[in-house]
């Protein structure tokens, strides 16, 4: 419960930076990182030292040491590599690591692939709003119709370049995922 709190706070405080500035500082997501080890370290340590007590667990909700650097590591690793490959800034790269460490190794890879569903979703809605679906959809065909034309792939303009890069907040997207996990949204509403 407790480490909920402490992660809904980052991530909200993430998510409104991320609105109002367009930045996802260091000082949210690094010392979430640190509070993420440190709550795991003294969790494990209490663990070891006396009998385990699910009562003060839950009460805290660590996922261990070793979970939590496992989700460190496969989740920064993942945004690693979305970084150098895709255009996504810094501050997402470390928020979404910090989920990881939070989270632990399997949920804090669902946590990311949430935030890349809603992401893709909030990316399209906004392309549509901006672009209008029909302008969009006649766009597309005329595109498609040209490329099969040419036999090959041709390359988009300058416009239509623009047109699909809106700007996309990853840190509202993360803290929707985060509630989507911990408060097991998709059990709750499939089931």
């Amino acid at each position: 419960m407790i480490v909920t709190v402490l992660l809904l706070a980052l991530t909200a405080t993430a998510a409104a930076t991320d609105i109002w500035k367009q930045r996802v500082y260091n000082w949210t997501t690094y010392s979430g990182i640190a509070a993420a080890l440190a709550i795991n370290a003294v969790g494990e340590f209490f663990e070891r030292a006396s009998e385990p007590n699910e009562r003060l667990e839950r009460l805290v909700g660590w996922v261990g040491l070793q979970d939590c650097v496992a989700g460190l590591l496969v989740c920064g690793f993942c945004m690693i590599v979305c970084y150098v490959f895709f255009e996504i800034g810094g501050g997402d790269v470390k928020l979404v690591t910090m989920l990881g460490g939070f989270l632990g190794l399997e949920h804090g890879v669902a946590a990311m692939l949430w935030t890349f569903v809603l992401g893709g979703c909030f990316g399209v809605v906004m392309l549509i709003w901006r672009v209008g679906l029909w302008r969009l959809l006649a766009q597309s065909v005329r595109h498609v119709r040209a490329t099969v034309k040419a036999r090959g792939w041709l390359p988009l303009s300058d416009d239509e370049r623009r047109q699909l890069q809106p700007p996309l907040f990853v840190a509202p997207m993360a803290l929707a995922a985060v509630a989507i996990i911990r408060f097991d949204l998709v059990e709750r509403f499939v089931s």
